[in-house]
């Protein structure tokens, strides 16, 4: 392994991969950092640029977006309460609130720190774990899939708010979403679509994100704005220097820990994604924290928590990618596009094959996030200037962004009204005391979860013994027990 290592890393070192790591970084963030502006999008925008270029330059570019828009969207999630990316709702809970304090540099440093932290762990596991990693996942199907989602479903008891009971009827309502359009296992049958065409697919997970965070946020802002709340508070709080004390250092290695495992689990798992892993990781911190009631009001562990794990799985999902040839996620899917278009043919002989190829690009990943680091600390402090923007110019600036984002992913003018039906209901939720977080959850994980369900339901012939009789499901299940009685136990002695 020490030789092909060598022979990558001989590979990987030159201007090009450089050049072209550092121009997908700064795409990345950008586009993660503005609202409706995704990674994704960013990824189908500038794939046909790899078509000219080489197999290790193809991924130093798409590895740079990747890895810089997982981290971007913290940046609108803390400064303006609007998460460029699903998987930053999660930090948008304590990191906007920290920024309301004065402290948005700090904040946006945290997470910069804990995004680097669980990229470069994430890159390690894929360089040194990879086949290893991958026999494990080989062994899990579609009941241990499914379990696992049921797991992530219980997260909505930490992310309700003060009652439990509104978010589980936030968090049905996601349910409910995810079930509009075609039914993906039989194919000939439309589900709640009344006969719209445009519902056929269902609703696009960034519309539904722009019409719950950002519309709303928009509302809010426009509603203080003469009254000089909220928005304008922050504006007139003096900036901090970003810098963290020694305790505060401290503090941070429990959840980046908790953060990188998360993050390192879930991405090895196909279909899964940033959004489980960070929501999954902020709500265990949260459970194993000494000050658990700071979450949800500026807690650097919650903020650290979340980027760590978003960033941790981008290194994992490549796993599955190379050594199976099953991408990970959405993001990773075009990237197999981007090898095949080289000559490499994801699977088990592709690390014989194409061995220095492939060691080149796990260790350029590693230099992704290096970068990622550099090019985040020297910007970091022009971002933060975001909250100094008169509001005036901020509220329809970013309006524009959203209604251009939800326009631009179809160029249809139903997904620009799909999110404003969005604003109008999140809006409605918020004055009726619902979290809307607990809606994206259920909408996330919906069609993964129905989907494995059904699937273990026909392998057994309808019998539920299946998820029962693997190790992995056993163990999975009984996690979620434990789950669900900790979560009762909680709410009844806060009843008492």
């Amino acid at each position: 392994m020490l030789e092909q290592i060598l022979s990558g890393f001989s590979a990987f070192f030159n201007w090009g991969s450089f050049l072209y790591m550092n121009l997908g970084l700064f795409l990345g963030i950008v586009f993660g950092s503005v609202p409706g502006l995704t990674v994704m999008l960013c990824l189908v925008l500038f794939l046909p640029i790899t078509y000219s270029l080489d197999a290790i330059h193809s991924f130093m570019f798409l590895l740079g977006i990747y890895c810089a828009g997982s981290y971007g969207g913290s940046i609108s999630a803390i400064l303006i309460k609007t998460p460029g990316t699903p998987h930053a709702a999660a930090t948008m809970m304590d990191g906007h609130p920290l920024a309301l304090r004065g402290q948005a540099q700090k904040a946006l440093n945290i997470a910069l720190y804990a995004s680097f932290a669980g990229g470069i762990i994430s890159a390690l596991v894929l360089l040194f774990l990879a086949p290893e990693v991958a026999k494990v996942a080989m062994k899990m199907g579609s009941p241990e899939y499914f379990l696992i989602c049921a797991f992530g479903l219980t997260i909505i008891a930490g992310v309700s708010g003060e009652s439990l009971l509104k978010g589980i009827i936030s968090g049905c309502i996601g349910l409910f979403l995810s079930f509009i359009g075609m039914d993906l296992m039989s194919g000939d049958t439309m589900r709640f679509t009344f006969d719209n065409i445009n519902l056929y697919s269902g609703f696009d997970l960034v519309v539904v994100l722009i019409g719950l965070f950002a519309l709303i946020e928009i509302i809010h802002k426009s509603v203080n704005l003469k009254k000089q709340q909220d928005s304008d508070q922050v504006q007139n709080l003096p900036l901090d220097k970003g810098r963290l004390a020694k305790s505060e250092w401290l503090r941070l290695t429990k959840p980046i820990s908790i953060g990188s495992l998360a993050g390192i689990l879930v991405g090895i798992i196909p279909g899964t994604g940033a959004s489980i892993a960070s929501f999954l990781s902020y709500d265990f911190t949260r459970k194993v924290s000494k000050k658990p009631k700071e979450f949800g009001h500026g807690s650097i562990e919650g903020i650290a928590a979340a980027e760590c794990a978003n960033n941790a799985i981008t290194g994992t999902t490549l796993i599955p990618l190379l050594t199976l040839g099953i991408p990970g996620d959405a993001a990773v899917a075009l990237m197999l596009g981007a090898l095949m278009i080289n000559g490499l043919t994801p699977g088990p002989n592709l690390f014989t094959t194409h061995s220095t190829a492939v060691y080149a690009i796990m260790i350029g990943l590693i230099f992704v996030n290096i970068f990622m680091l550099i090019q985040g600390k020297y910007l970091v402090k022009l971002f933060a200037k975001v909250v100094r923007i008169p509001q005036q110019i901020l509220i329809p600036s970013i309006a524009i962004f959203c209604f251009a984002g939800a326009y631009s992913l179809k160029e249809s003018m139903f997904d620009v009204g799909t999110a404003i039906v969005f604003g109008v209901i999140s809006y409605i939720m918020d004055k009726l005391g619902f979290s809307a977080v607990p809606t994206l959850l259920g909408l996330v994980l919906g069609a993964l979860t129905e989907k494995n369900l059904r699937r273990s339901l026909m392998i057994s012939d309808g019998e539920w013994s299946i998820f029962l009789e693997r190790p992995f499901s056993l163990a999975f299940c009984v996690l979620i027990l434990l789950t669900i009685v900790s979560i009762l136990y909680t709410n009844y002695k806060k009843i008492r």
